[in-house]
């Protein structure tokens, strides 16, 4: 088969994907010449009685829990339609800011729904793409004949409903998913055709062994690395260096070519840890020096180049030294010790408190490859079949996960003890989390907020929330 984007957008009902939930999913299948192929994907998706969203989210999205209860699908129903119809063998799922947000959604609600979390973005030919950071390195080297936005104080900005504005892309209603899928194939389109060999050349990044290729510690080298750590005033793109391997498997810790290394040659791991993981309020302190290091993960399609592509307009524009960058390049590779020194101090970060629910441990471990099959067993089961199926999972988070699995989206298939288990958590979730939900609707009915929207929320906490005694 040939290779086909599919361009996709979420709207979710908050922040973390661990406990917020997809309300909306949009896409669109295009060739590798960005035409459509078939028709746009736009469902809303279900929310269940144990979820009360970020009211801020649904002021942004405008999407209320009644809405995708009337209008929605369920989770269950999702995954299947993004496991057996968007994400077909060699498809490159396409976002804007995916791999660090939507991705982690679309991997959570996969995990709760019995899928496996990773293949739909690896195996058969599939991978992932994100515009944003190849937005940024075209701006940062290759602009010519694409308007970049600035917001009020003259900053240069890079969110989606500015540069379509800027451009003339349709984009008829930000953070609405469909809308934002039509505005990113757009601002694609425009990229391809006014800098097609950064678009092509960047496409093959997503490939981990190709970004090996220039970022490596077998033969290290300075490269162009564009990536939202760094200064927006020098288009968040500078040199860097490869000087150690990572905490995170299969990462780099790479240094920013700009800066001298010599004032931290000598410094213990002790004292460059205090600085790369110094608190807010540390950083905050006047004469607070940030260390110009960062772990680059070669997996979440970074943008970078080599130095080659580095002209002199845009060394005049992002105020780069090639000498200096060769200076610094030469300390750093005369002086192996302070790699070591790194690579130990990024070891004692302190650990993620590590959550006692379930389904927030996706990542405390992958699954065994032997309840595969049970897995599947779930995924096609009738509410019948489910309230007699109580297999044995070798992992046990899958056995907590079906019960609310079931719970969810087949309420009857509960035994008794199964359905007293899942009230008790419910209650106990959404009466610890009730206080803050309804001081932040009060707050909010005070200032420019839509009324019709805080009532629906106001609605459905009312709706779902336990009845003492039931």
């Amino acid at each position: 088969m040939s290779k086909t984007f599919f361009f996709y957008d979420l709207e979710t009902s908050g922040l973390n994907s661990r406990e917020a939930r997809i309300m909306q999913f949009a896409g669109q299948r295009t060739d590798m010449d960005l035409k459509p192929i078939g028709e746009p994907v736009n469902v809303l998706v279900r929310l269940s009685d144990d979820i009360l969203p970020e009211p801020g989210a649904i002021m942004v999205t405008g999407i209320t829990p009644q809405q995708t209860l009337a209008d929605g699908i369920s989770e269950p129903e999702f995954c299947k339609l993004l496991s057996e119809e968007i994400c077909s063998d060699d498809t490159i799922t396409v976002g804007f800011n995916s791999v660090r947000f939507d991705d982690e959604f679309v991997r959570h609600t996969l995990w709760r729904n019995f899928y496996d979390p990773y293949e739909w973005c690896w195996s058969n030919g599939r991978s992932r793409w994100d515009l944003l950071d190849v937005v940024r390195m075209v701006r940062a080297l290759r602009p010519d004949g694409i308007k970049w936005p600035v917001d009020e104080n003259g900053k240069a900005v890079n969110k989606l409903e500015l540069l379509a504005k800027e451009n003339g892309l349709v984009h008829e209603k930000a953070h609405d998913a469909l809308s934002d899928v039509e505005a990113l194939i757009g601002l694609s389109k425009l990229i391809k055709q006014k800098q097609p060999r950064m678009f092509d050349y960047l496409l093959r990044m997503r490939d981990k062994r190709e970004v090996l290729k220039l970022v490596n510690l077998e033969a290290p080298m300075p490269f162009v690395y564009s990536s939202g750590r760094y200064d927006p005033a020098l288009q968040k793109t500078t040199v860097a260096y490869p000087v150690t391997v990572g905490a995170k498997p299969g990462s780099l810790l790479v240094w920013d070519a700009r800066h001298d290394p010599t004032p931290y040659l000598r410094a213990s791991p002790q004292a460059l840890a205090s600085i790369i993981f110094a608190s807010r309020e540390a950083r905050a302190v006047e004469g607070f020096e940030s260390l110009p290091v960062k772990e680059l993960s070669p997996n979440k399609c970074p943008a970078v180049a080599p130095l080659g592509v580095l002209d002199e307009p845009a060394q005049k524009r992002l105020e780069i030294s090639l000498e200096a960058v060769q200076k610094h390049v030469a300390i750093l590779a005369s002086n192996p010790a302070f790699g070591e020194a790194l690579r130990t101090a990024y070891q004692m970060r302190e650990p993620y408190e590590q959550s006692s629910d379930v389904e927030s441990q996706l990542y405390n471990g992958f699954g065994d490859n032997k309840d595969k099959p049970r897995s599947e067993v779930v995924r096609n089961a009738s509410p019948e079949e489910l309230a007699d199926f109580h297999p044995n999972f070798v992992d046990e988070r899958l056995t907590q996960l079906l019960i609310r699995y079931k719970a969810r989206n087949y309420p009857q298939s509960l035994s008794d003890d199964e359905r007293t288990a899942w009230e008790t958590y419910r209650t106990q979730k959404l009466q610890s989390t009730l206080p803050r939900y309804l001081e932040t609707l009060t707050k909010m009915s005070k200032g420019p907020f839509d009324a019709y929207l805080l009532e629906e929320l106001q609605l459905w906490a009312e709706a779902i929330m336990p009845v003492p005694g039931e």
